[in-house]
């Protein structure tokens, strides 16, 4: 054998042992693809039923969303009905009240005046004592 044999069946050998040393994480990487694969396949078939119970869900969801719905708009109708209780009631008596009550303010102002007047003795309005 020659040299260049030699050389050959070395690099032959080191050719093999590198093939050998590949192929190691080649089949780890394979194994870990097909489970991967039967994970995802797992996945799949238990998909069915989350996706009928989130279906079941929904549709429930739906029928409590129309019974608010039906509630929102009665409670609007009764807020239009006091919106309109309440203009009627500022038509009929707002006025009269607020008068009534602003001169109830001016005569307890007005007797407050005088008692302190006649505390005081003086007053603009008030009479000196022994003139007639």
């Amino acid at each position: 054998m020659s040299a260049g044999q030699i050389a050959a069946l070395i690099a032959a050998g080191a050719f093999v042992l590198l093939v050998l040393l590949l192929a190691i994480p080649l089949l780890k990487l394979g194994r870990t693809l097909d489970e991967a694969t039967i994970a995802i396949r797992k996945a799949h078939e238990n998909s069915d039923p989350i996706l009928l119970g989130a279906n079941e869900t929904i549709t429930h969801v739906n029928n409590q969303l129309e019974r608010v719905d039906g509630i929102t708009a009665n409670a609007q109708a009764v807020t239009g009905n006091v919106s309109a209780l309440s203009s009627v009631f500022t038509a009929t008596l707002g006025g009269p009240l607020v008068k009534t009550a602003a001169l109830s303010y001016g005569l307890s102002k007005a007797i407050r005046s005088r008692r302190k007047a006649r505390e005081l003795g003086e007053g603009k309005h008030s009479r000196k004592r022994g003139r007639k």
